[in-house]
């Protein structure tokens, strides 16, 4: 791919540069990696998570067309028939079973997702029963059911509880428990194979969204453009949006939108312009980052002195919180690292905390980096995390969403033994567009 000069210490598009679509891409339509990397999960990971939320039996009931949100990660996704996955404990080894109907067994016997797959008899409350009875004979003291207040844990619909306990018994059905905690546990470590994939789609994502600012004509471009341009070139490269296809991507050139559609606002010079954006690769990772840019004035070849400094504050306080990311250390403590820049930076207050996780959803699992969270970052935590400096446009209130404006370069990084690394190359510079 070509580049876009680098003057000064500012990224200048210039038109006519590169060609609109001329990224060569990762190729994410080939063979998945992620039925080898799902069982590597579960045969690595979720026994150290069972034990150290102390669950000695999981319970995942599957059905179709609505199925449990968790159905991907423990290989029912394909579920016909009414379905459940049992995992149970036994010290540091997992064993898990697949209770599915007839028509699928053949099939899951082939993928080997399983140590072993059960054919129940049909009938009124069969596959609870056959369930129940594994239970028992395994002896759980805690069984994890996916029914909380989060909601990638909150699968487990009302009648499918009621049958559930009437198969358990009042006995059984006092060891039920929330699957919240091993959830989060489990799935907010991503394997070293993840890492990978996901590095390469966050380097994928960046790059769409600099393709998609040398498209930018002042006077003429809308915001709208920009979010239709990228649309495409996800169709083009067979990959899928990162969140819901109607904010993604949200593209903004004027005041504050928050998570939002992209408007049918022209950009004009003077505008500090916003992408935030997403993919994802596989039908599994998805990626979260935003990228700025200014369009200069006539006669300007760098942003004012406000704007640059601006700029600057915000990098600072990403920096802080980077700086901050570390194994032990708390979400809190990561979102203060950056507070305390922007507090002095004379940055107005924003509503979002520092970052979230970023994986298998745009807003993951696992602890968030947010001035509440107490949790503690781990080893294979991915983040995305903002760098933030606000303030108030003529004429606003002085409160965000009201005629504010934001800078919120947001990056995304895994945490590590030692710190934290970068899945892709961070935002340095803001990207200027030149008025004609």
């Amino acid at each position: 791919m070509t580049r876009p000069l680098l003057l000064g210490a500012t990224l200048v598009v210039l038109f006519g540069l590169r060609t609109p679509g001329a990224v060569v891409a990762q190729d994410f339509t080939g063979p998945s990696p992620w039925p080898a990397i799902r069982k590597e999960r579960m045969t690595r990971l979720l026994p150290a998570a069972m034990t150290r939320t102390g669950v000695d039996a999981w319970v995942i009931l599957l059905r179709e067309n609505a199925n449990d949100p968790l159905a991907l990660h423990v290989g029912g996704e394909n579920a016909g028939a009414p379905a459940a996955v049992l995992f149970t404990r036994a010290g540091d080894r997992v064993r898990s079973a697949m209770i599915s109907g007839f028509g699928e067994a053949i099939a899951l016997r082939e993928l080997a997702i399983h140590d072993s797959v059960v054919v129940y008899e049909r009938g009124p409350g069969a596959l609870e029963a056959a369930v129940a009875a594994r239970l028992r004979a395994a002896g759980a003291r805690r069984i994890a059911i996916n029914s909380s207040g989060a909601n990638v844990a909150d699968g487990l619909s009302y009648t499918q509880r009621v049958a559930l306990e009437k198969a358990l018994g009042p006995e059984l059905t006092a060891r039920l428990v929330s699957s919240e905690p091993l959830v989060e546990a489990w799935l907010a470590i991503k394997l070293p194979a993840e890492i990978e994939v996901m590095r390469q789609a966050a380097g994928l994502t960046v790059a769409l969204e600099e393709e998609a600012y040398a498209t930018v004509r002042p006077g003429t471009t809308r915001d709208s453009d920009l979010a239709r341009f990228l649309k495409r070139r996800i169709r083009e490269l067979g990959v899928e949006d990162g969140w819901n296809p109607s904010q993604n991507p949200s593209v903004n050139s004027g005041p504050d939108r928050g998570h939002s559609h992209a408007s049918d606002r022209v950009i004009q010079p003077g505008d500090i312009i916003q992408i935030d954006f997403g993919i994802k690769v596989y039908g599994v990772w998805v990626t979260d980052i935003q990228r700025f840019a200014y369009v200069l004035r006539p006669g300007e070849s760098a942003p004012p002195a406000e704007v640059a400094r601006q700029w600057d504050a915000a990098l600072r306080g990403g920096a802080a919180a980077f700086g901050a990311m570390r194994p032990g250390a708390t979400g809190a403590a990561v979102d203060s690292a950056q507070r305390l820049v922007m507090n002095a930076a004379r940055s107005a207050s924003v509503p979002w905390g520092t970052g979230h996780g970023v994986g298998y959803w745009a807003h993951d699992v696992g602890p968030g980096l947010s001035r509440r969270e107490t949790r503690t970052l781990e080893p294979g935590q991915v983040f995305a995390f903002d760098s933030f400096y606000a303030w108030t446009l003529p004429g606003g209130d002085g409160t965000w969403g009201n005629g504010s404006k934001t800078i919120s370069v947001e990056e995304m990084a895994v945490v590590t033994p030692t710190g934290a690394e970068y899945l892709s190359e961070p935002q340095r510079q803001l990207i200027l567009i030149r008025s004609r």
